[in-house]
């Protein structure tokens, strides 16, 4: 992977990557040049307060991103059978990419410090979810030409959404 060694600026284009998904599939930016916008939100961890509420308001508004032709894609440091837990407890249609050793964060230039071990249940079963990195909560939209045309490094989890769909249906207007 070839990082930048500079923080990415909105009208930069955006290098390639590819991560792990919650299926532990590789998913790759690649797939959608040409093809449809691309929302990456960075969060801190899996099934933690903040992080859910973002990610179900992601959820319950995913039928206007499809409308709007916009890939949404979640990214943390957690492993990728976290994210499939997240994603069946929470029933999350859209990809979770798994970056444990914070390698695409750093491409970003997000913020990260020491992962870390919580414990959560689910249906009944003690699951013990390990990430390698915390990421800072922070949100890019990519143009389908690759480019970077949104970024908002101050994320409220509540309304991240919500403030990213004002921005396109005005871009787009």
């Amino acid at each position: 992977m070839n990082l930048t060694l500079h923080a990415l600026n909105v009208s930069d284009s955006v290098p390639n990557f590819e991560a792990k998904d919650a299926n532990g599939k590789t998913w790759s930016l690649d797939k959608f040049h040409s093809k449809k916008y691309v929302l990456l939100y960075f969060y801190p961890a899996a099934m933690t307060g903040g992080c859910t509420k973002q990610a179900c308001s992601y959820r319950d508004s995913y039928n206007d991103w499809q409308k709007l032709g916009v890939e949404v894609v979640g990214i943390s440091g957690d492993r990728s059978e976290n994210l499939s837990l997240f994603t069946k407890a929470e029933k999350i249609p859209f990809t979770l990419l798994s970056d444990p050793d914070g390698k695409v964060a750093q491409l970003f230039k997000v913020p990260q410090k020491k992962g870390g071990i919580i414990e959560r249940f689910f249906l009944g079963d003690k699951y013990t979810l390990e990430r390698g990195v915390t990421m800072t909560r922070w949100t890019f939209l990519l143009s389908k030409s690759g480019k970077l045309i949104y970024k908002n490094d101050k994320v409220d989890p509540l309304k991240d959404s919500e403030n990213v769909m004002k921005f396109i249906k005005n871009k787009n207007q």
